[in-house]
């Protein structure tokens, strides 16, 4: 069967190759993975934003740069406690994952290419363009805007005068630096509130639930043991329904070790005896994970609408999906206090503040910044691993076939 991301992916980014060749003279290319393509566009619609409202928008930076802080510790506890859980605890889910099409995230359904496309450059515009408009707001100039291209992840920048910027009092720095996360983390509460009362009970209107898709099997637990393999699609435990994650929590909420169970499937009944949770002796664990609901279209909903209403629906409808997690994403990873992002900016500003010694003050964002990129690491260690299968796997496609 052919991979259809992977071949959108050959072309989309054939074609940009073909440009960035022809047009090579106009990339400004650092370190041989970071390309950009500067412009002119957008400067103006900056500066007309930013003189809309200028105190409100000031007073809106102020307020981003105390989210910004209130965030930058939210992440920074959940990837150390992330860390930790994953090192110590059998089966941990990492903290962080990447945002990446064909790897399976627990919880997540899996990304398609023109999702991420249209997600990351959607988020990185929106998060580029705030850093201007607050840059402009505090008269900094705006050298350029451009495309960005960061090995084979397309995004957006703008250029402030780094200059001018070292210059303004440190909270106005703040709002610059945090504008771009909290913009992000605005329009994922917009795109939340969009799909919960607009997209989401339309999208649940033309679907029932068949199902709960298990995409992970525990290696040593009973559902391995029994023979179960994934992906595989629950249909009912003992008799009871599980269509829905409702009815599936129903039906698990009373298993408890060595408890009988007959599993249907859409691959056969399985018949096995629950173990015990390791997190709780007292609740069974049959060593399933990573769940999602399986759906079909409703019956009439073809005759009603069209064949094609109900996909292409879906697809307006994972997108905003997608950016509600790439948005909260994005915008919370950016305010790590790790080395160059603007949470690694926003520290070392804080820092120089409260050490005055500018030496010392480097010390610390230096040390935090290496900590934090060593938590990434570990977290990204598994993602990576299967990143690199999935880019593999064509090639061992053709190995097999022409052997």
């Amino acid at each position: 069967m052919v991979n259809l991301d992977l071949l959108f992916a050959i072309i989309f980014y054939g074609i940009l190759i073909i440009w960035f060749l022809k047009q090579r003279n106009r990339f400004e290319v650092h370190g041989k993975i970071v390309a950009l393509y500067k412009t002119k566009i957008g400067l103006k619609l900056m500066d007309r934003l930013a003189n809309i409202a200028p105190r409100f928008t000031n007073v809106l930076g102020h307020i981003g740069t105390v989210v910004g802080f209130a965030g930058m510790a939210v992440i920074f506890y959940f990837l150390t406690k992330g860390t930790v859980d994953l090192l110590l605890i059998p089966d941990a889910a990492p903290a962080v994952a990447p945002v990446l099409p064909g790897i399976r995230v627990p919880g997540l359904p899996v990304l398609s290419f023109w999702h991420w496309i249209l997600g990351i450059f959607f988020v990185a515009t929106v998060h580029e363009f705030s850093h201007g408009i607050w840059a402009r707001l505090y008269k900094l100039k705006v050298k350029s805007s451009g495309i960005l291209f960061f090995g084979p992840i397309l995004g957006a920048f703008v250029e402030p005068d780094e200059k001018q910027m070292a210059k303004i009092s440190k909270p106005k720095q703040l709002a610059v630096f945090s504008a771009g996360p909290f913009s992000n983390i605005i329009f994922g509460f917009i795109f939340l509130l969009l799909i919960n009362f607009a997209t989401g009970p339309f999208y649940n209107g033309l679907y029932d639930g068949v199902g709960i898709e298990i995409n992970e099997i525990t290696d040593g637990f009973p559902a391995a043991n029994a023979g179960i393999e994934a992906p595989v699609v629950l249909t009912a435990i003992n008799g009871v329904p599980t269509i829905s994650f409702d009815s599936f929590l129903n039906a698990t909420k009373d298993i408890t070790p060595n408890k009988q169970l007959i599993l249907s499937t859409d691959k056969g009944e399985f018949n096995l005896v629950a173990g015990t949770n390791p997190d709780n002796a007292s609740r069974g664990f049959i060593g399933v994970a990573d769940f999602s609901l399986k759906r079909e279209v409703k019956d009439g909903i073809v005759e009603k609408y069209g064949a094609w209403f109900s996909a292409v629906f879906t697809w307006v409808h994972m997108l905003i999906f997608w950016l509600v997690i790439i948005n909260f994403g994005i915008g919370l990873f950016n305010l790590l206090p790790l080395g160059p992002i603007d949470g690694g900016r926003m520290f070392l500003t804080a820092m120089e503040g409260i050490f005055k010694d500018k030496k010392r003050a480097h010390k610390v964002w230096a040390f935090v910044s290496f900590f934090c990129l060593l938590l990434i690491f570990i977290n990204l260690a598994p993602y990576l691993w299967q990143l690199l299968l999935w880019l593999l796997k064509p090639v061992m496609m053709l190995g097999a076939f022409l052997g």
